[in-house]
């Protein structure tokens, strides 16, 4: 399997940098997502990688060997956009088949099949992509992209085009896919759930920067800046900075909270609180904070009720269908120690501990 590594790789069109210096190694074998905003700097950075352009400062290596400048045709790359790209004139057959001919592979029926199988897309096998779905046409250029058994897949938002209901099913079909790690996969999107589901690697971009890379659930549980928990957060992490007071910390406009655990010299922080981690129903050593409601919906298995406190508007994503007034007021209450904290440089300083790492600080056998 080739090993790919970006070095110190740049790009920018005049006055217009899309990308400042990044230094990445995707894990071989392994999905990577890159996260991140519109115009993070996740297309530019997988045209570098597959070779659609050339960086302007840095160096592109597989297995140790420089490859910057060489173009795409000569690489083992494979890349699926956001736009159902097959060729109209061919059956779906001949679209999976059309790398495997390039090729002169010897077992093209075979893998068509295959493929066409692990895709649902094996009953349109003689039918053309204009006479499919969406979803069908994005299952052919997945198809057509495997069977070229490329050492690299790019996928750029491939799923962003389609309903919610089929993202779901090919998101799961996905993470099994490439779940073998036959290749290096590497796929863009603005959605921290995705990232989330597919598992493997995350690496967070932001304005043309790479903020952290590592393990989606390490990065997740511990984003290395507040930069990194906002943009792995959706619905949208609740922040509110607090002041140094006595023992405690004065949530501005709000009340005094204890930070179990959190020693830093800092006078003033930003603790940063994830929808999930609020609620309506107090427990002990709680923080309550009183807001109206402003919007509630109901997405999926999850409520989310969008309020407005005194920390200024925030939202809370309670598990289940639950019905809130429009205006309502209600004591929302969340565990100081669910808390992300981060220094007034937005570097992180403490993150919530899990449950058995909890215990242990507090000296509670499981």
């Amino acid at each position: 399997m080739s090993r790919l590594q970006l070095c110190e790789v740049a790009k920018s069109e005049g006055a217009e940098v899309h990308l400042h210096p990044i230094n990445l190694s995707p894990q071989a074998n392994a999905i990577t997502v890159l996260l991140g905003a519109t115009l993070a700097g996740k297309t530019s950075l997988m045209r570098l990688m597959a070779g659609l352009d050339v960086p302007t400062s840095g160096r592109v290596l597989v297995d140790d060997v420089d490859v910057t400048g060489i173009p795409v045709r000569k690489r083992n790359v494979a890349m699926v956009y956001q736009q159902f790209i097959n060729y109209p004139s061919l059956t779906v057959y001949d679209n999976i088949a059309s790398p495997l001919k390039l090729r002169r592979a010897s077992d093209i029926d075979a893998v068509v099949r295959r493929l066409a199988k692990r895709l649902h897309i094996d009953a349109f096998l003689q039918r053309f992509p204009a006479e499919l779905s969406g979803g069908q046409q994005q299952r052919v250029a997945l198809a057509r992209a495997l069977a070229k058994h490329a050492s690299l897949i790019l996928l750029d938002e491939p799923l962003v085009n389609l309903d919610f209901k089929l993202r779901e099913e090919l998101r799961d079909e996905l993470a099994q896919l490439f779940s073998a790690g036959q290749s290096t996969v590497i796929y863009a999107t603005t959605d921290p759930g995705e990232a989330l589901l597919l598992g493997g690697y995350t690496a967070v971009l932001k304005e043309g920067r790479l903020l952290q890379y590592g393990p989606t659930v390490d990065v997740f549980r511990r984003p290395a800046s507040l930069d990194v928990a906002l943009a792995f957060s959706d619905p949208p992490l609740n922040v509110v900075s607090a002041q140094a007071l006595g023992d405690g910390w004065k949530l501005d406009q709000g009340p005094v909270v204890n930070l179990p655990g959190l020693r830093t010299m800092h006078s003033q922080v930003t603790l940063g609180l994830r929808a999930a981690s609020l609620r309506v129903e107090k427990q002990q050593g709680d923080v309550t904070i009183s807001g109206q409601v402003q919007l509630a919906e109901i997405s999926g298995a999850d409520s989310f009720v969008h309020f407005q406190c005194a920390l200024g508007e925030w939202v809370m994503q309670k598990p289940g269908v639950h019905t809130f007034a429009l205006g309502e007021s209600l004591m929302f209450c969340f565990d100081p120690s669910d808390a992300f904290v981060f220094d007034s440089e937005g570097g992180l300083l403490s993150a919530p501990l899990l449950l058995h790492e909890r215990s242990a600080f507090l000296g509670i056998k499981n």
